[in-house]
């Protein structure tokens, strides 16, 4: 037998399969097309991008000095009540959101069509913007704070109570089964089966999306949804710039201590 007969043939080592190599060239066609047509549709125009500079400096030179005497009469309430807003509106997501949180979880309710219609409660309020929800509120209850809680609520409803029947689903099964051996109620399960499970992760979430709502409700009363929103917006609409900066300051000022204060009450309560 020759030598030429008993080396194996030669191989050369590639990181990807020809399939997946023309995966990714697909993939990459696919995004570089959707930038052109993006860029196509929402017809940029040079002029503007090339003065952008000069507008954003001009802009910047009328907020400054920033307007600390509009502060206490213009801006102090309005901000107060964007907390408010947040936090209320928070706590009615949480109360609406456990159950429909439940319900969705498969191994909590084992009826295919209360799970169904739960999953699409969650599906229909993470779907809409907290901005459409507080147009919805303001037609139907007029301007003002109540409109913006009930967005931020019915807003927070899909995140809270998906991520809650996500961690009942992921709750361990041994503690569950040993109650329902022992023929232990409904309510017991859920208060010493799956509650020291899900607790953590619960209050986890509700720290989180109060944050979220913090953010989110500085922003409502552009709508008319009451808060610092409407303080900015008037403003705007004034061309009161330095009035601007002072309240974009302060957004930017409660947004930085509410991060400080989730993350020390995260660290005290888990």
């Amino acid at each position: 037998m020759s030598l030429a007969l008993q080396m194996p043939a030669h191989r050369t080592w590639r990181r990807f399969t020809p399939g997946q190599r023309l995966a990714r060239f697909a993939v990459y066609l696919a995004i570089v097309t959707a930038v052109v047509v993006s860029i196509q549709t929402i017809e940029v125009i040079p002029e503007f991008m090339l003065d952008a500079p000069e507008q954003m400096a001009d802009l910047l030179k009328r907020m400054w000095p920033l307007a600390f005497a509009y502060y206490p009469k213009g801006v102090h309430e309005a901000l107060v009540e964007t907390l408010h807003i947040a936090t209320l509106g928070t706590v009615m997501a949480v109360v609406m959101a456990f159950p429909v949180g439940l319900m969705a979880a498969r191994n909590m309710t084992h009826s295919r069509i209360i799970n169904t219609i739960a999953k699409l409660l969650l599906i229909s309020s993470r779907s809409v913007n907290s901005l459409v929800w507080a147009l919805l509120f303001v037609a139907v209850f007029g301007p003002g704070a109540l409109a913006g809680t009930l967005a931020i609520a019915f807003r927070s409803v899909g995140f809270i109570g998906k991520l809650i029947g996500e961690a009942v689903e992921e709750a361990n099964a041994g503690t569950i089964d040993a109650l329902h051996a022992t023929g232990a109620p409904w309510l017991s399960v859920l208060t010493k089966g799956y509650w020291p499970q899900i607790q953590p992760a619960f209050w986890s979430v509700v720290l989180f999306r109060w944050d979220i709502n913090v953010r989110e409700s500085a922003v409502l009363g552009l709508v008319g949804a009451g808060g610092i929103g409407m303080a900015l917006d008037t403003s705007m609409n004034l061309f009161q710039w330095d009035r601007v900066a002072m309240v974009l300051v302060a957004i930017f000022a409660v947004v930085i201590v509410a991060e400080i204060a989730v993350t020390f009450i995260r660290k005290k309560i888990m």
